[in-house]
């Protein structure tokens, strides 16, 4: 089965079956490279926060997919809307790479990445 392509689900389905094709498409490129993908070179103290960098492979990937569609002007105070965030700290994420999001709002973004994807962005 190729990953590229969603598989065909019932009309209620459609996010849940983007989202497991997004997380995926991001396994199968860290499998490739499983030591980079799971070894942290600097380990934070337990309950520390993690830090946007080398040790957040797959903080990266979402990041690098969702970059592309921050490009046209606007964009990112639409998503900053969307998120109840400012639009600084949007760029924090994406472009300055200096901050992450918590598990919820990492959730969301892949919510929107994949309603993008399909033509279907949120207002």
């Amino acid at each position: 089965m190729s990953l590229s392509r969603t598989p065909k689900l019932p009309h209620g389905l459609d996010l849940p079956a983007g989202l497991v094709v997004i997380l995926g498409e991001a396994a199968v490129s860290y499998a490739k490279d499983r030591h980079r993908a799971f070894r942290i070179a600097h380990r934070p103290h337990v309950g520390a926060t993690l830090r946007p960098g080398r040790e957040t492979p797959l903080w990266n990937a979402l990041a690098a997919a969702i970059r592309p569609y921050l490009r046209r002007h606007g964009e990112q105070a639409k998503l900053a809307r969307l998120l109840g965030l400012d639009r600084q700290t949007i760029n924090a994420y994406f472009k300055a790479g200096s901050r992450m999001p918590d598990a919820e709002r990492t959730l969301q973004l892949i919510t929107w990445l994949i309603a993008v994807r399909k033509g279907r962005p949120p207002s």
